[in-house]
């Protein structure tokens, strides 16, 4: 039999062909039989039930199961050729939506009616019904369906079709195609060596690997893809667990240089001259990351906190205390509008005097080449004691004289894998602080922070004059949208600014450079007269023309403008210069403009909880009071609608992360905005399997209590060196 790792190493370019293997990897970034293997279906269709077309989504890809009603060929009118037409039905009373096809009349002879099959495009509207232009599809062959045998003809009907993640340039259905090749093996008697022990597979009646990976892909019953997932859910979380806290244990037994306080230093001249106390809250988990820092093995903490709590001065006290003791500190940021206003508000903090001692210094991809010659510069001579700066900052050619401290800003935009990049830019591993202002309930931080301790600063500073939120319903009142604009004119006309979001950046409705930004749309009521996503483009244009707003100085931000011309509209922002920014997402993390007054978000619904709370943190952050209005058409009673209202009736974050565990579902059954990328998670939803993360620690915990680097446990230490090798690899295509 094939050894297990042979198979899961194996390329794939010699079992699917050069042209395949290449689509694979653009599209996912898979290069292994392993990595191919790990794409499990989202969902399963079957011949015998069709899709409820009602519901699909308006401008979004959809896969839909369904049975050719009609078909007609006609000439067009503008322009010579051909148009054919077919009627797809869900069999349901008004259940229809037209597949369009120009000058393709051949495709009749496939599409005839009864036929079914599975069909993919984007949902278009034309003279108020449905339509997919140029649609992909695949159809079920007839002959397949045995008509000697009834009963094989209904487990025809019922066999699970799986439906895979896919790309515009790639279909579910050939994905399956290739998946069946790669599969061959299994098929035929090759055993995936499995990394859970044999007695806790036996404890939680779970399927041997092999079994299990053949039955996610290629089920018989319903009931083989469900025993499968359960079976990888659980062996996906107790490696990763295993993983994390042998990452966990070698953080702690690695040696790292202590970075003490030093009386009259650089942090006790910042604290003479901050003009406020620090909270509570603050003190205290600045005194576990001095205890920490003042250790010779490496901190490895997450600071967790509301939007403005302060998790900026807490990061920049430690940064100091490591520049006290002659080393340096890197901010890694996730946007250069970030990095660029950390620089801008550490200047800020630090003092002429302060500032011109440990230099504070900007590293990203888009500065300018003498700028980066001279910030690399400062930086590898250890003038600059603060770097600050993005994934640039992970480069080779980023070097530092005596990396202390390395400072991670929202984790989650970030993996392990970073982490660890910036720790080996120095000789020893340098202290690591991690900040979120997203709310982590327990389970999760287990998951994504599980080698790290973790700290929560839960008060505001004092001074803030806080917010004030309302969910404006146009499904119910569409005339409100009036007053928003009207509101928003009064806060401008009384000297402050406002910030007006969209989900979109134009008229396609495309989101911003990250799509998973979005809330997915299978909570959307179906509604054909639901009005597009506000776009960045349009709206700006629509409040250049209002009677009120139109004299006002208006700037939009987007992830398509380069970081130059980003940083000038912050910096005009900031600077009083524009009174209203037309923005996407863009801004949702650390913009901090205290004359800030009001947050506008419309198409509120299609963010998610903890997004439309970082959003809001971005007004109210000075003396003058915030206020939020969360524009929404999803109709009253819907999660979406739900959603938007918790997040209007509390500003508890905590409180707003529970809620978004109750509210969150699975994901979309017919739209894809998962189309590309790679998750690191596969099966597992951290905010869905607490319960099962919690029992795969403690067995992995139970393991390693007796064989502290799974000596013992052969196959299990190779699967965490695996999972660790793939995070790597993943880490370096993507930079």
């Amino acid at each position: 039999m094939p050894h297990s790792d042979a198979l899961l190493d194996a390329q794939l370019e010699p079992i699917l062909g050069s042209k395949n293997a290449t689509a694979l990897k653009k599209a996912f970034g898979f290069r292994t039989v392993g990595d191919f293997l790990s794409h499990y279906p989202r969902r399963y269709a079957r011949r015998g039930e069709l899709t409820a077309i009602t519901d699909v989504p308006l401008n979004e890809n959809v896969r839909i199961v369904a049975e050719v009603l009609d078909v007609r060929e006609r000439p067009m009118r503008a322009r010579r050729g051909s148009l054919l037409e077919v009627r797809i039905t869900d069999g349901r009373s008004g259940g229809i939506i037209t597949l369009t096809f120009f000058n393709q009349a051949w495709r009749a002879k496939d599409l005839k009616p009864g036929v079914r099959g599975i069909f993919a495009g984007k949902v278009g509207a034309y003279r108020g019904a449905l339509q997919l232009a140029h649609p992909d599809y695949e159809l079920f062959d007839a002959q397949e369906n045995p008509e000697s045998s009834q009963s094989e003809a209904a487990r025809w009907a019922l066999l699970p079709i799986p439906i895979y993640p896919a790309t515009s340039t790639l279909a579910s259905w050939q994905i399956a195609k290739m998946m069946n090749l790669v599969l061959e093996p299994l098929r035929h008697g090759a055993v995936l060596t499995d990394p859970v022990p044999e007695e806790i597979r036996a404890k939680r009646s779970l399927l041997p690997l092999s079994q299990a990976v053949l039955k996610i892909h290629q089920p018989e019953i319903d009931a083989d893809w469900k025993h499968a997932r359960e079976t990888l859910r659980f062996h996906e979380a107790f490696i990763l667990q295993a993983t994390l806290l042998e990452q966990r244990a070698q953080a702690q037994e690695q040696a790292a240089t202590p970075r003490s306080h030093h009386a009259g230093g650089y942090l006790d001249q910042l604290d003479a001259r901050l003009p406020f106390t620090l909270t509570p809250d603050q003190l205290r988990t600045g005194e576990e990351i001095s205890e920490d820092m003042s250790s010779s093995h490496p901190m490895n903490r997450l600071v967790q906190g509301e939007v403005g709590s302060g998790k900026t001065l807490v990061a920049l006290r430690a940064m100091l205390q490591v520049a006290d003791s002659g080393g340096q500190a890197a901010l890694l940021a996730p946007t250069e509008v970030l990095a660029a206003q950390h620089l801008r508000s550490i200047v800020t903090m630090l003092g002429p005097d302060l500032a011109a001692s440990v230099m504070p210094t900007l590293i990203t991809g888009q500065l300018p080449a003498a700028a980066k010659r001279q910030a690399l510069l400062r930086t590898v001579s250890g003038q600059a004691r603060i770097v600050i700066g993005t994934h640039a900052l992970l480069s080779d050619k980023v070097e530092f004289f005596d990396l202390g401290l390395v400072v991670v800003d929202e984790q989650h935009r970030f993996g392990v894998e970073q982490r660890q990049a910036l720790r080996l830019k120095s000789d020893l591993t340098p202290h690591v602080l991690v900040l979120t202002a997203t709310p982590i309930p327990r389970t999760v931080a287990m998951t994504v922070f599980g080698d790290l301790d973790v700290s929560v600063i839960a008060g505001l500073p004092e001074g803030r004059a806080g917010i004030t939120s309302h969910a404006v319903s146009l499904a119910e009142h569409p005339n409100w949208i009036t007053r928003v604009w009207e509101r928003v004119e009064e806060e401008i006309a009384s000297g402050r600014q406002a910030f007006v979001v969209c989900p979109a950046i134009d008229a396609s409705g495309a989101p911003e450079d990250d799509p998973d930004a979005l809330i997915e749309e299978q909570e959307q009521e179906s509604d054909d007269e639901k009005p597009p996503k506000a776009s960045v483009e349009a709206v700006a244009a629509l409040l250049a023309e209002h009677p009120l707003l139109g004299k006002r100085r208006i700037a939009q931000l987007h992830g398509r403008m380069s970081s130059e011309d980003k940083d000038i509209v912050m910096q005009a922002f900031s600077a009083g210069e524009i009174d209203l920014i037309v923005a996407t997402t863009v801004i949702e993390v650390g913009v901090d403009v205290p004359n800030a007054s009001t947050m506008v978000v419309l198409d509120a619904d299609r963010f998610g909880v903890s997004q439309l709370h970082q959003l809001r943190g971005r007004v109210g952050r000075g003396g003058v009071p915030g206020l939020a209005l969360f524009v929404t058409h999803a109709q009253p009673g819907t999660t979406a609608h739900e959603r938007v209202d918790a997040v209007a009736s509390t500003l508890d974050g905590f409180e707003l992360a529970r809620i978004d565990l109750e509210l969150r579902s699975e994901g979309n059954v017919l739209g894809t905005n998962q189309s590309g990328g790679r998750s690191s998670l596969r099966l597992l939803r951290a905010a869905r399997d607490g319960d099962l993360i919690a029992q795969a620690r403690e067995e992995a915990a139970q393991i390693m209590e007796h064989d502290p680097d799974f000596s013992q446990h052969v196959l299990l230490k190779e699967a965490i060196a695996r999972r660790l090798s793939e995070s790597e690899r993943d880490f370096l295509d993507k930079n």
